[in-house]
Formats: structure tokens, C-alpha cells, sequence
């Protein structure tokens, strides 16, 4: 049973669309993330993939350090008033407390940066400005992890 189409249920082809038919098919658009001519020949790997599930790790890890270490301070010991020199250097003199504020410490900046990271690639357009920005970004944090952690272990409580 052959189906008459009425006229005015025709569509009528315009422009562009009318030149292209079973002989003459349209252009085939590539995928976006096919290889082109362009494309550097590296090899691949999963280096976005583990950035992603290192933001997801490291931010459930950071949730516990913080709400643990906002818990402790702000419950337990005290408030903020109780927070001084004195009290810092109480706290750091136990290996526990070094390695709970280097922890929060590492992964809080590696978070942030890898964040930043992606920022940077979502929005620079210019591979020149990527890469200035990026170098700036793992400068800064790399600065900030070697700084903070001499201080966490070199922090001398006798400083006269």
C-alpha cells in the first residue's frame, strides 16, 4: 500500500539542502575528538581521567581533614580564641597533627591547582597564554608546598 504524500504536506528542499541526494550525499562531520592532520601523533593517556578522579578522591579526602580539623578546633579545643602561637606550637609538637595539616595542606593545593588547571584550558584560548598561565599556576603551587611544609617541619617553638 504506497502512501500518496498531498502537496501540502511536501517538504519543500531550499538552498543547500536541495543539491544533496543518495548520488551526492552530504559531507560527513568528523567527530570532535577524531584525530586530524593537525593533531600531535603523542601517545595517548589517561592523565584527564586520573585529574578527574583525583579532584573526586581528594575532595571527599579534604571533606573528612577539614570538618575533622573545624570539628577540633572550633569544638573541642576551645573556639579561635584559644588559636595563638602557643597553641600552634602544642599542636605541632605531635607527628599526628604534622601530618593531619600536611595532608590538608598537600591535597587542598593539589586540588585547587588541578581545578585551576582546568579552568585554564577551558578558557585561554591561545596555546601561548595556556602555557604561561599554567606555568605561573604550578609555580605558585608548587611555591606553596614546599613553603608550607618547611614551615609544618622546621616550626621551632623556642623562636625568641
Amino acid at each position: 500500500m504506497a502512501t500518496e504524500v498531498s502537496p501540502k504536506d511536501a517538504v519543500e528542499l531550499t538552498g543547500s539542502s536541495a543539491s544533496y541526494s543518495p548520488e551526492n550525499p552530504a559531507p560527513v562531520i568528523e567527530p570532535p575528538r577524531a584525530r586530524t592532520k593537525r593533531t600531535q601523533r603523542r601517545g595517548r593517556t589517561n592523565f584527564e581521567l586520573y585529574g578527574w578522579l583525583f579532584m573526586r578522591l581528594s575532595g571527599v579526602v579534604l571533606v573528612v581533614l577539614v570538618i575533622g580539623h573545624l570539628l577540633i578546633q572550633l569544638v573541642l579545643d576551645g573556639g579561635v580564641t584559644k588559636v595563638g602561637f602557643a597553641f600552634v606550637a602544642g599542636r605541632w609538637a605531635s607527628p599526628f597533627w604534622q601530618y593531619w595539616d600536611l595532608a590538608m595542606l598537600w591535597l587542598a593545593m593539589l586540588h585547587g591547582g588541578n581545578g585551576l588547571r582546568t579552568v585554564i584550558n577551558d578558557y585561554a584560548e591561545q596555546a601561548n597564554t595556556r602555557i604561561w598561565l599554567k606555568t605561573l599556576l604550578f609555580t605558585a603551587v608548587a611555591f606553596t608546598i614546599v613553603l608550607g611544609s618547611l614551615v609544618i617541619f622546621t616550626f621551632d617553638p623556642n623562636i625568641r
